[in-house]
């Protein structure tokens, strides 16, 4: 949908960005327990900072959401979440691509196009991957992949929103792994 934005318009939006301090990571003060215990997020499809395949975009028709992995969680951990965001869309708050909840609090993965055992709302108050959209001429756009390791499980139904889980996170949060990637439309 936003690849439809003039590429004079997303120039004119360039420096107009929600902002990473906006982040689900930061929202939950949890940017001290990145990859606590040696937790770590990653991919087979893309390496933490570069570029996603289109694949991944809605530049392709079927666009599915990347495969996940990750290691062990510190101990405690009884439940694992995850959160997409983009901070660089132009709005007041990150644009949501995926949350779920409802991973083992153990080492695992997710594979390419799979879902989280429990799904949220995105963005566009859908449930699933939202695809990677930036306008034309807007720039580098970071996709940010959060898996935080929680000591509680959550309580939740499925198409809970962003503020939701993020709510019910708080206080709660053992340890967060990041890893993302990004994408630019050409100007």
């Amino acid at each position: 949908m936003l690849e439809h934005v003039p590429a004079f318009l997303g120039r004119a939006l360039k420096n107009v960005r929600a902002g990473h301090g906006k982040l689900a990571v930061a929202r939950l003060g949890a940017e001290d327990t990145l990859h606590k215990g040696g937790f770590a997020l990653t991919s087979a499809a893309f390496a933490d900072g570069e570029e996603l395949d289109p694949m991944f975009t809605a530049d392709e028709e079927d666009a599915c959401a990347p495969p996940l992995a990750w290691t062990a969680p510190p101990a405690g951990t009884r439940q694992l979440a995850l959160i997409v965001e983009d901070p660089d869309a132009p709005s007041p708050e990150p644009l949501v691509h995926l949350i779920g909840w409802g991973f083992d609090g153990k080492a695992g993965d997710l594979f390419e196009g799979d879902e989280p055992p429990m799904v949220g709302l995105n963005s566009y108050n859908q449930a699933g991957w939202l695809a990677p959209d930036p306008p034309t001429g807007h720039g580098v756009h970071d996709y940010v992949f959060q898996l935080f390791a929680l000591d509680r499980a959550l309580d939740l139904q499925p198409g809970a929103g962003r503020s939701a889980l993020v709510e019910a996170m708080e206080g709660h949060v053992l340890a967060a792994a990041v890893l993302t990637g990004t994408y630019r439309r050409a100007s």
